[in-house]
């Protein structure tokens, strides 16, 4: 039997001894690439649309931004480790080059961003890629800047829809102003403003005014709103960064001894990419428990989801619709191949050095292991 870190025995309690820091890195590092690698080298070759499957619809920016978004801390990282430096080097050169046909309309894989309602989406993950690495807008050429400027102006004709949306043009507006262009700050003043209206209690805001037992909390809501407030400030940050505390302690709490976790609501196809606001309070260094413990349930997580032979990915490398393998009855009516490239978020950690406690710190156990070998583990409560 295969043995995987700090997961469990057959009788759900501690594991064997776990591999070292650095393997479980470099493990990451694999799942990364082999995540990133088709969409990234075919963009970058102008081949994404010829190649990227279409069972459903055509999404070429949903991969993409979605991918980036993902690895761009990653990308951003300066003292990278150096059994990655080639690699990274070669994933930065892609994402330069790939940008660059996304946004020139004279490319084969120009993307336009004026589709309504969904090219707002990824827009949006495409701006918060290009917060988390800023010296990839400025690598590109000025006419590359400029068609990027011009498709992401583009979204602002698209009206989101009155929910988690909202963030998705503010997250726009986030761009323009990290580069010193004219933003419109009602945008983001109006999506602040209307979830705090929608917060529900405990660390948890509605996706609008009613609340859905679903991730949509860690696939947009909290991460978008910390990203906001970490560029722009106000009254609102110190409550959003409480919540998002509780929240990081719930979605760590979810994750069991075997590195499962409740398939529960919308969206399962963005698989581990449920996880994203778990990791991203890991990269911004904010958890309620050691680094270590959040590393060990996210690799428990990768590995359960990701095995080898896992029939998460076509026989080209392409991910597959479904949660475990293709499972297309799974698939809400707006998913695609291209939307499962969501699953890059659980990945946002590796933009932390090696020597940081999230990579360096011993091995420690995550809450579920903990509770469920019988340690004397505090109770939980709700943020009062």
């Amino acid at each position: 039997m295969k043995r995987r870190s700090l997961l469990c025995s057959p009788l759900g309690l501690a594991a064997a001894a776990p591999a070292s820091s650095g393997v479980v890195r470099a493990r990451w590092v694999s799942l990364l690439d082999r995540i990133a690698r088709p969409v990234m080298e075919n963009l970058a070759r102008e081949e994404l649309k010829k190649r990227l499957p279409t069972a459903k619809a055509p999404a070429p920016l949903e991969a993409f931004g979605r991918t980036v978004c993902g690895i761009s801390p990653w990308l951003a990282l300066g003292n990278v480790p150096a059994a990655e430096r080639a690699l990274q080097g070669e994933y930065r050169r892609w994402a330069i080059a790939g940008l660059a046909r996304a946004v020139d309309p004279a490319s084969a894989d120009y993307m336009p961003f004026t589709t309504q309602g969904q090219s707002l989406v990824d827009a949006a993950f495409l701006a918060l890629a290009l917060l988390r690495w800023p010296d990839w807008y400025r690598a590109l050429g000025a006419t590359s800047q400029r068609q990027l400027r011009e498709a992401l102006l583009a979204t602002r004709k698209t009206q989101p829809g009155f929910n988690n949306w909202l963030l998705f043009s503010a997250m726009v507006e986030m761009f323009f102003q990290s580069i010193g262009e004219d933003w419109d700050k009602m945008r983001v003043d109006y999506a602040l403003r209307q979830h705090e209206q929608w917060y529900k209690g405990d660390g948890v805001y509605g996706d609008g005014p009613a609340f859905h037992w679903d991730y949509y909390n860690s696939y947009v809501i909290q991460p978008f709103l910390v990203a906001i407030l970490d560029r722009v400030g106000g009254p609102m940050r110190e409550a959003v960064e409480a919540r998002a505390l509780r929240y990081a302690a719930v979605q760590e709490r979810l994750i069991g001894p075997d590195g499962t976790f409740p398939v529960l609501g919308r969206s399962m196809c963005y698989r581990t990419g449920v996880f994203h606001h778990l990791a991203n309070q890991a990269l911004r260094g904010k958890l309620p428990v050691e680094p270590a413990a959040v590393r060990g349930a996210l690799t428990a997580v990768i590995d359960r989801m990701f095995p080898a032979g896992s029939g998460n990915f076509d026989v080209n490398g392409w991910l597959q619709v479904g949660f475990m393998g293709a499972q297309p009855a799974m698939a809400d009516t707006y998913i695609n191949v291209g939307s499962t490239y969501l699953s890059s978020f659980v990945l946002l950690p590796l933009g932390l050095a090696e020597e940081a406690p999230f990579w360096a710190a011993p091995d420690t156990a995550w809450t579920s292991v903990r509770i469920w070998r019988g340690e004397n583990v505090a109770g939980d409560h709700a943020l009062r």
